[in-house]
């Protein structure tokens, strides 16, 4: 008979989780607990009693607290813990390690495109960019022309991607919105995966294309081109000015080579969605090793999804390199707070249904979990959303929880790789950044297989070191910089994930 399965993440915890599901009477021999109910594989066992009012902790961290006394071997979810305010001490650079990043000449490489005026690439991609909802149509139909064979004679240009969006008027002209959307939409313009943009706007909109180019437009650079409908004298006269522009651009974008570059160009977005109780034991603590390597080479690794630390932020002003960065970092959660009040919500709304099925209880539980990714460095910066990165390091991007919107943000501020752990599984996938989909759980690798990168799930099932997790996902994240394709590039999978946060009245 085989012994039950349970994980103990902590000696101070007052919970185990359940690696296999667990039937009622099962005996936990390393607890001295017997199961007093079914405990799904994934969901939390009592080791002992929690009187009603009581923390409940895992990752020796309150997760939560009991609404009525829980007696030992109980299932702990939902109808038995609840979350409520409770102090959290901030100690701002107790566990800061910062520590120098390795010398050059020791950093690991892979082969990237270098732009003429020094960034780096990880794909080569056009991009046609809408500045409102009103020219998305046009911007997609343009693109449509260089699908299939069209550029069968440009073997280096990995697409011609639409980027359109359902905001861009009906909004303020100036303020929180409209600063978001600029700051995004300018960071797609210049964001070294794309080898050539071309701007596409209605004409009347609030999101002129003078404003969003704004020195830009006098540089007359071929690779930056830009119309607007009513200028061009409607929809068919704009889609055919639009692929001429493309036309134009093509042999310029094919004429790149790869070379060695270091790994300190490399911006890798961190990222969760579909999470699971075990993401937080397997995925994205080995993501966190692999970030950790990252930042270890003089690249940077960005954290974000503000909703979903919230109640670790603790975690991380331990590791900020200063008062004034774990200030920025408290300040983005002060603004949730009001934020969320605002729109009659509440940040603890979440975990989402299929969070709590996968064994998650509390945005606590969740955010504990989520951190993780972000590995030991040491905190650098905090940026806004979609604001430029020019840190190398660990730093963090404030975004909703929402996964494209959030990597929308992070591919802004430059990112040109994505990591994206889940538990649950998902169908992501990101251009121009490629992303890479690193799964929790061997059962949802088996069932998605081809949506799935990289098996994290061997951690608990053979036993898989988090050193050598995480050195498998660093290798795989220079190997797909270095062009080799991502699961989500193989199924074309990208182009419906561009999706700016909209903040703000829509008038």
């Amino acid at each position: 008979m085989s012994i039950p399965r349970i994980i103990r993440l902590h000696a101070d915890d007052n919970v185990v989780v359940a690696a296999d599901t667990l039937t009622a009477g099962t005996l936990i021999n390393a607890e001295g607990v017997t199961c007093r109910e079914q405990i799904p594989a994934g969901h939390k066992l009592a080791t002992r009693t929690i009187t009603a009012g009581a923390p409940i902790y895992k990752y020796s961290q309150i997760i939560g607290f009991a609404t009525a006394e829980i007696p030992p071997g109980s299932h702990v979810h939902s109808h038995n813990c609840g979350v409520h305010d409770f102090q959290r001490d901030y100690a701002v650079g107790a566990g800061c390690r910062h520590s120098e990043p390795l010398p050059q000449k020791e950093r690991a490489v892979f082969q990237g495109i270098v732009r003429a005026d020094g960034r780096v690439a990880t794909r080569n991609y056009i991009g046609v960019l809408s500045t409102v909802n009103c020219s998305a149509t046009v911007c997609r139909q343009i693109a449509a022309q260089f699908t299939g064979p069209a550029l069968s004679d440009f073997p280096n240009i990995d697409g011609v991607v639409p980027l359109v969006h359902n905001t861009g008027c009906a909004m303020a002209a100036s303020g929180e919105g409209y600063d978001t959307l600029m700051r995004t939409l300018r960071g797609y313009l210049r964001h070294p995966n794309f080898a050539g943009i071309l701007l596409v706007g209605l004409g009347c909109e609030v999101f002129q294309i003078s404003d969003i180019l704004g020195t830009d437009q006098a540089s007359g650079e071929p690779m930056l081109q830009h119309l607007n409908i009513q200028g061009q004298g409607g929809t068919r006269k704009a889609i055919a000015a639009g692929v001429e522009r493309i036309h134009g651009m093509l042999n310029v974008a094919n004429s790149i080579s790869r070379q060695s570059v270091s790994a300190s160009h490399l911006k890798v977005a961190l990222q969760c969605g579909g999470s699971d109780a075990y993401s937080g034991i397997t995925a994205n603590p080995a993501l966190g090793a692999a970030a950790d390597l990252v930042v270890r080479h003089g690249g940077t690794a960005i954290l974000a999804e503000t909703s979903e630390i919230y109640g670790a932020e603790h975690l991380l002003t331990r590791r900020a390199t200063s008062e004034q960065v774990a200030a920025k970092l408290v300040e983005r959660i002060h603004w949730w707070e009001d934020y969320t009040r605002r729109n009659g919500g509440e940040m603890n709304n979440n975990p989402s249904p299929g969070n709590k099925a996968g064994g998650l209880t509390t945005i606590l539980e969740k955010s504990l979990g989520a951190v993780s990714k972000g590995g030991t460095s040491a905190l650098i910066e905090v940026y806004r959303y979609a604001e430029p990165i020019t840190a190398s390091g660990l730093v963090f991007m404030d975004s909703p929880g929402y996964d494209p919107c959030s990597i929308t943000g992070e591919v802004a501020s430059g990112a040109n790789i994505v990591c994206f752990t889940t538990g649950a599984g998902s169908a992501y996938g990101c251009r121009p950044s490629p992303s890479i989909k690193l799964v929790s759980n061997s059962r949802t690798f088996a069932l998605m297989e081809e949506d799935m990168d990289i098996n994290c799930g061997v951690m608990l099932d053979s036993g898989v070191s988090l050193a050598d997790m995480g050195e498998q996902i660093f290798r795989c994240i220079l190997e797909v910089a270095s062009g080799r394709q991502t699961k989500s590039e193989t199924l074309g999978v990208g182009d419906s994930e561009f999706i700016p946060w909209n903040i703000g009245a829509v008038m």
